[in-house]
């Protein structure tokens, strides 16, 4: 496999929040009713995040295939959807990224997150199979993580089933969605597999402990804040000591060592950013290969948001160059 590209392009450049993005905070503020990180319901937030995906979302590449399927669980079986690009070949032995869609743990779905995947699939000619885990506060930790590892099992397994490379495994996510990457990155290194080539992390939750000594930077006014995280480890987890599991903040993991090579994305009016630096620093000081890219003016879930901001395209592209790159033979 080739290096990750040279371009650990650090953005870091501060500027004022970008005024695509104020506009869609303004709009939320202007909103009847409460917004997605307002609510205190789950079946709300379910609706608003789904509503606001034809919104946000830009039309997306025709692929070769799009394929619904369920696959083999731990405790339930657990629905994928399978994303083969246009290839000029036949598509076989292609690399595979598996992708977890963010929503807190508490929302998201297969649907919200098919423009992402179709995008990533197409840009990066990988095969994407995209994990719809149970959703707390139904499903409490560590029922998402179990749903990723077992999707992530049968995928290393079958790959070839399905024209994929067992041997360019990759994982990834946004939001919870990178946490559970991250998380399933520890767990598969400990439990000695499968072999993950590569770990990409789009402006991902990593430490549920990060505000119990102070607030986090950007905590509130920009979307995603404190205290809506607050709810959303509230219903993700069972008790208060699951913060400190690894499995549910990576960050806080002793050994980082031996972890696939990296690729954070974080958004600078992020309250998320501050952990994704840090765990990025923390992987690279355990001897692993890991870039951060910054994206100035940005907020969370920009990359979702190409509909209304530009830049989601940028975001989307340095993805699909990290993937290029850590998957060409």
């Amino acid at each position: 496999m080739m290096p990750l590209p040279v371009e650990s392009i650090f953005r870091i450049k501060l500027m004022p929040i970008h005024p695509q993005c104020q506009a869609i905070l303004d709009a939320a503020a202007n909103a009847d009713g409460p917004t997605i990180f307002d609510t205190r319901d789950p079946a709300e937030a379910r609706r608003l995040y789904s509503a606001s995906t034809e919104i946000l979302v830009p039309s997306a590449p025709k692929l070769r295939s799009v394929a619904d399927q369920v696959l083999p669980g731990v405790d339930k079986d657990v629905p994928v959807r399978i994303y083969t690009p246009d290839v000029e070949v036949e598509p076989t032995e292609l690399p595979v990224l598996v992708f977890l869609h963010g929503g807190g743990w508490v929302f998201g779905d297969l649907d919200t997150h098919d423009g992402m995947c179709r995008m990533l699939a197409q840009g990066a000619g990988c095969l994407i199979v995209s994990v719809d885990y149970r959703l707390a506060p139904e499903h409490k930790f560590p029922a998402a993580l179990d749903d990723s590892l077992a999707v992530l099992d049968w995928t290393a397994a079958n790959a070839a089933s399905i024209g994929g490379d067992p041997a360019r495994i990759a994982i990834g996510g946004d939001s919870a969605g990178g946490n559970i990457a991250a998380a399933v990155c520890q767990v598969a290194r400990d439990k000695g597999g499968p072999s993950i080539a590569f770990q990409l992390l789009i402006y991902p939750a990593l430490d549920f402990t990060a505000d119990m000594v102070s607030p986090r930077s950007n905590a509130a006014g920009y979307g995603l804040s404190d205290i809506a995280i607050e709810w959303m480890r509230d219903c993700y987890l069972t008790n208060p000591f699951d913060s400190a599991d690894p499995r549910a903040s990576p960050a806080m993991a002793r050994d980082l060592a031996g972890l696939p090579p990296a690729f954070i994305q974080t958004a600078e009016f992020d309250p998320l950013h501050d952990e994704g630096k840090a765990y990025a620093d923390a992987l690279r000081a355990a001897g692993n290969t890991a870039i951060h890219i910054n994206y100035p003016g940005m907020i969370h879930g920009f990359m979702r948001m190409g509909a209304l901001i530009d830049d989601a395209a940028l975001g989307i592209n340095d993805a699909v160059k990290a993937l290029q790159g850590i998957f060409e033979k």
